[in-house]
């Protein structure tokens, strides 16, 4: 029988995850399994562990799921969410004692590179949720990452090797998997990065995000919704770590609301949402944040909602 994939945005922050394995034990999470056959092989290895793998790609889920399915392994969790919302949201700090990233993609182009997923601020944040002395395994096959890797583990405070080198092109400890395998038959060299999580305190930087009310906003305005379409432009605006875009509008076929597609980047979960607006029998304008995609309200869509109902006044106080 197939392990249950769990839907990162749906589970409660953070997530309980002694309940969720049926049992308290020391929770390993691989980043990125791919096929799953490390993952398999790293919840075969320690039994008494409950081993976590965190996948974006829906047909890597499916995969991992049939092998591990097959093999009759009870340990394994699958989770279909990113790094981010993974190690941030759902993850408590000091509960993870071991964080395996097997060939993350190495965006190669240069205007690519913020997408990579090991940076100073990701290792900032593994510092968080990494207990003392927890492992930290990171291997690719790309030079130019691997340098990238090398700098920030050698800048971080948190981390210290385990072996003599910064990083081994030999590893014969750990499973070959599909990707690897290939990567050296084309005569690529792999880099093992094998660090852990040293006893120094990394400061309180990525709390648990809460979970807020719902944002709600009643508005005195003339404004109709057709005056709102008209004067409405993308725009954005950055607060801290918060990242907010509005990109479009849209109205409803019935014309008694509008739909304002929002992105809300920089917390633990990035999100994709709507904010509606309609009139309230009285006369009185309502903004809230629209059930479409179940969209957890975090600090940053309040802060969405406040932006958005100051720009609804500023459109008022023009006319």
């Amino acid at each position: 029988m197939s392990p249950e994939v769990l839907y990162g945005p749906r589970l409660p922050w953070p997530a309980d995850w002694s309940q969720i394995f049926g049992r308290p034990a020391p929770l390993l999470l691989e980043i990125g399994f791919g096929g799953g056959q490390f993952l398999l092989d790293l919840a075969q290895r320690h039994p008494g562990a409950n081993v976590l793998g965190v996948e974006i790609a829906a047909p890597s889920l499916r995969k991992a799921g049939r092998r591990i399915g097959r093999a009759a392994v009870a340990n394994v969790r699958l989770l279909h969410a990113d790094a981010q919302l993974a190690l941030w949201g759902l993850c408590a700090p000091g509960t993870i004692s071991g964080l395996y990233v097997n060939f993350p993609d190495p965006w190669p182009k240069s205007g690519h590179h913020q997408r990579r997923l090991i940076n100073l601020r990701f290792l900032d944040l593994v510092a968080t949720r990494l207990r003392p002395n927890s492992p930290l395994a990171i291997a690719t096959d790309d030079a130019d990452y691997a340098q990238i890797i090398a700098d920030c583990l050698g800048q971080s405070p948190y981390f210290a090797s385990q072996v003599a080198a910064v990083y081994l092109t030999e590893d014969t400890d750990r499973l070959r998997t599909k990707y690897e395998q290939l990567a050296l038959a084309a005569g690529r060299t792999c880099y093992y990065f094998k660090w852990r999580r040293n006893d120094f305190p990394p400061p309180n930087d990525f709390p648990v995000p809460q979970e807020l009310p719902m944002p709600y906003v009643l508005l005195e305005t003339p404004l109709t919704l057709a005056e709102i379409i008209e004067r409405f432009r993308p725009q954005q605006f950055t607060l801290g770590e918060i990242h907010v875009k509005f990109l479009n509008v849209y109205q409803s076929q019935h014309q008694t609301e509008l739909l304002i597609e929002t992105y809300v980047t920089g917390e633990a979960m990035n999100q994709r949402l709507g904010f509606s607006i309609r009139r309230r029998v009285g006369g009185q304008m309502a903004l809230q944040l629209h059930e479409i995609g179940f969209p957890r309200p975090t600090a940053g869509v309040h802060r969405a909602a406040d932006h958005l109902a100051e720009w609804l006044l500023t459109l008022s106080n023009e006319q």
